[in-house]
């Protein structure tokens, strides 16, 4: 079979979890930053192709293409090790700690920065030329781009800052929504055995938090420093109090919540509770015999 039941799956996150935390300061930091290096510069294709086609539904079609790569070729995202680390202690896997997932997530967040920095700046050399035009030269052939990347940051910061209170929970809210699918991505690539399969069902809900315009905290944190390169007007403060700060919190309390812990309550907890001794014995379908399974992160 090319499909892992939801019992089963459970017990690969918690499998996958562990075995995050259980990575070396060197493995985590290079997946991380490789990661959020791969799905940055797939968020810059994306705004790209926005700005080539005039549509931000055939860049958010496209955008998938980053994180597919990344999944496939086990990089990690502070979104996803949001989820997979508090299932490994919650199920008391031996070294999965407290302080096991806060050093993962502390990790995770600095790798990732790292890479999406590093393609920012990358990108701010591209589109200028080597600092030596601006986005406002027309005579520059990435000026378009370049403006929209300053146009992101700009809405994404001062934008929500002129709505106060309400605009910092509209943040936070999407930041939810967002790893909501991402995570959803992350988990049901572990759902399919085969990679079409895999790709198939994490191109879904990707393509849908980027249609969206959620929040994902490692995309931002390709967008703010490159259009602050690119002389958009708002501050480094802005933009860590009015987006980063949020959407992370919005990110880590989406993914747990609607997708972590709903599947480690419904399909880990009480799972055995259904199974009978006669159904054990009489069948094999996993909705209701969990299968105990070792997987490699």
């Amino acid at each position: 079979m090319t499909y892992v039941k939801p019992p089963e799956l459970a017990q690969t996150l918690i499998d996958a979890g562990a075995s995050k935390l259980a990575l070396s300061t060197r493995d985590t930091l290079i997946r991380a930053y490789m990661g959020g290096a791969i799905l940055t510069l797939a968020a810059a294709f994306a705004v790209k192709i926005t700005v080539d086609t005039g549509s931000a539904l055939v860049g958010a079609l496209l955008f998938p293409i980053g994180f597919v790569l990344l999944y496939l070729l086990g990089y990690d995202l502070l979104t996803g090790v949001f989820v997979l680390g508090p299932l490994a202690w919650m199920a008391k896997r031996p070294g999965a700690s407290a302080k096991a997932v806060l050093r993962n997530w502390g990790l995770v967040f600095l790798g990732n920065f790292a890479g999406a920095l590093t393609v920012a700046l990358l990108m701010s050399v591209m589109i200028t030329y080597g600092f030596d035009t601006t986005i406002e030269d027309q005579a520059n052939q990435f000026a378009d781009f370049g403006s929209k990347l300053a146009a992101i940051g700009h809405d994404r910061t001062v934008g929500y800052q002129e709505h106060g209170v309400g605009g910092w929970i509209a943040v936070f809210v999407r930041g939810m929504l967002c790893n909501w699918m991402v995570s959803t991505a992350v988990i049901g690539a572990m759902i399919a055995k085969d990679v079409v399969g895999k790709i198939i069902v994490m191109w879904l809900p990707v393509l849908l938090f980027f249609a969206m315009g959620f929040e994902h905290s490692v995309v931002n944190m390709f967008l703010f420093p490159v259009g602050l390169m690119l002389g958009a007007d708002f501050t480094v403060t802005d933009y860590l109090l009015w987006n980063e700060l949020p959407t992370v919190m919005g990110n880590l309390i989406g993914g747990l919540l609607f997708t972590g812990l709903a599947i480690y309550f419904t399909h880990y907890r009480t799972a055995p509770k259904r199974s009978t001794p006669e159904q054990n014995s009489a069948t094999t379908d996993l909705e209701t015999v969990p299968v105990q399974t070792k997987t490699k992160a």
